[in-house]
């Protein structure tokens, strides 16, 4: 498949509407990035499976950034498919046991499909490299 200049435009605009859905804490948002069936992994975390697991832990579990800044985004043709390679850096504020935050720096590893409804991630892998 050759990625055109519209679907990298697509594409950068999917990595914004994730950030966005997060830090609204839009959980239906999440409806226009992932495939119903997606699979994301927080390595050494957590690996959700589906949509509504993804939704679910979001809204149930997890620590929800202040502010989630996606940057370095590239998109690569692969012979498996297409793929989204990005930075993103936030802060998470802290338990009441541990006042304040801590901001966590990583990269996100997607695997993306183009549908009906546009491009989606079919599966996501976010993986610390910082955290203070």
């Amino acid at each position: 498949m050759t990625v055109t200049l519209e679907d990298r435009l697509a594409l950068h605009e999917l990595t914004g509407r994730y950030g966005d859905a997060i830090d609204d804490r839009n959980w239906a948002a999440l409806d226009d990035v992932f495939t119903s069936d997606a699979i994301y992994e927080v390595v050494g975390l957590v690996t959700m499976n589906g949509l509504a697991d993804i939704k679910r832990y979001m809204d149930q579990e997890g620590r929800h950034p202040l502010a989630h800044l996606i940057t370095n985004v590239h998109v690569l043709e692969t012979d498996s498919g297409v793929e989204l390679r990005s930075r993103g850096i936030f802060p998470i504020a802290g338990k009441k046991s541990a006042p304040g935050h801590r901001v966590f720096y990583g990269s996100y590893y997607d695997k993306v499909v183009k549908t009906e409804q546009g491009w989606r991630v079919s599966h996501r892998v976010f993986s610390t490299l910082r955290q203070g």
